[in-house]
């Protein structure tokens, strides 16, 4: 039997804490894109507990404790009390649910601009607050240009709506559609504007009228991310039918 010379074991040791580093690299790159699969889920899909982020991600419960703890200390993530219901009395304490921040949605790819608060706070301070509605109105007909063709369409206002819901997440909002009652939920998860109509709502009350507009009936904004909610939300009731006649009368 032969012994390693001091070269081998040099060698040896140059390789295994080289292998090391590497694994250690690995599993830190891992648990930094696992943590910003947290981060997105709740970005895309509103406010959720810990345990909706464990059935949806399909992580453990204590690795998404361990995600959600860090990406908490990190300023990414805010933790709250749920608001409580009719249905949420007499049992036990509710889990907390887990919301973005005003930073943790600067650091995904749509951020305001500071410069464009700057310039709608000189424009609203020199007798120009008619220039700011103006503003806001081009910003919706931009919105509303670019869905001319579900405008146009002879779609159902379902389908309608989870087209709008597609051309927003396109723009940034990160949509989705949902059933609420009667009628439908259109819900942005992510605004990219959150920040200025924080400081100037004629951005989001123009929006939601072009939302009218497209859609060919009436909509009501519930919530925004701009005051403070999870989640911008808007209510569309259901199509009103009318028969025959009526519509030739109309």
């Amino acid at each position: 039997m032969s012994w390693p010379t001091s070269h081998q074991l040099l060698s040896t040791g140059v390789a295994q804490s080289g292998y090391l580093r590497n694994t250690y690299v690995v599993k830190k790159n891992e648990a930094d894109r696992t943590r910003d699969l947290v981060a997105r889920a709740i970005l895309e899909n509103g406010p959720a507990t810990a345990a909706d982020l464990s059935a949806r991600l399909k992580i453990t419960a204590a690795g998404i404790r361990r995600h959600l703890d860090s990406l908490i200390a990190e300023g990414v993530l805010i933790a709250r009390e749920p608001y409580p219901t009719l249905s949420s009395k007499g049992r036990g304490r509710p889990s907390k649910l887990f919301i973005m921040s005003d930073l943790g949605r600067e650091q995904f790819e749509h951020s305001y601009d500071d410069l464009a608060v700057s310039a709608l706070k000189f424009m609203s301070s020199k007798s120009g607050a008619h220039l700011v509605k103006e503003f806001a109105q081009v910003r919706a007909g931009e919105i509303e240009r670019k869905a001319s063709l579900i405008k146009d369409s002879n779609k159902s206002l379902t389908e309608k709506n989870k087209s709008l819901a597609k051309l927003l997440t396109d723009e940034g909002f990160a949509a989705s559609t949902a059933k609420k009652g009667k009628g439908e939920e259109i819900c942005q998860h992510h605004c990219p504007i959150a920040h200025v109509a924080s400081q100037f709502p004629q951005l989001c009350e123009e929006e939601t009228a072009a939302f009218s507009r497209i859609l060919g009936t009436h909509v009501q904004r519930l919530a925004t991310i701009a005051h403070g909610d999870g989640v911008c939300t808007t209510y569309i009731p259901p199509a009103i039918k009318t028969n025959k006649r009526e519509r030739a009368n109309a």
